[in-house]
């Protein structure tokens, strides 16, 4: 029996390491926990953005390699010497990534969308109008109509990926004000 090679799972390990391996890494050994936290968050997000697959990987079991433990060991620096311990240290960075990469995933299905439609999601809001007008009273339900119409206006969307990321992020932050500050 002749043996096979690696097979995808290997391949996007491999792949997965090198892109970690290139990703920026500014230094946050000046700054306060805040921008440390910003930074990685923004490191994470571009590499997202350069890499959308990436966002679709498992991580529970990530890659043991040189990008991975170089990627890991740079973000766990923004909450070092804060007077978390190991562990919350650890559910620190969890946190903050899965917030980026779930806005990242979102982002993504959204740029997706309007590729496969060819309509921008303004357009797409437009003909999509008459059908939501067949089903949606906004009588009863007139919070949903206000919101969802000041949403649309704010972002000439229903959504807005950068604006999800701030606000997102802002309360990411203040949660982890809280836990860190309290210290």
């Amino acid at each position: 029996m002749i043996p096979f090679g690696p097979g995808k799972a290997e391949l996007l390990d491999l792949m997965l390491d090198a892109v970690y391996q290139q990703m920026s890494r500014a230094d946050l050994t000046t700054v306060a926990w805040r921008e440390r936290v910003v930074t990685i968050a923004a490191e994470n997000r571009a590499m997202l953005v350069q890499h959308p697959w990436v966002a679709y990987l498992p991580t529970t079991r990530p890659p043991l390699g040189p990008g991975v433990a170089a990627k890991y060991d740079h973000e766990l620096r923004a909450f070092d010497g804060l007077g978390l311990d190991d562990v919350e240290m650890d559910a620190a960075v969890t946190f903050v990534l899965g917030f980026v990469t779930s806005v990242a995933r979102i982002a993504g299905d959204t740029e997706r969308a309007a590729a496969d439609s060819a309509l921008s999601d303004h357009e797409w809001w437009e003909r999509a109008a008459p059908v939501l007008a067949q089903f949606f009273d906004a009588e009863r339900y007139p919070l949903a109509a206000r919101v969802g119409a000041a949403a649309g206006q704010a972002h000439d969307s229903a959504y807005s990926p950068d604006h999800a990321y701030e606000f997102g992020l802002a309360r990411v932050l203040d949660g982890l004000a809280e836990l860190i500050e309290n210290r």
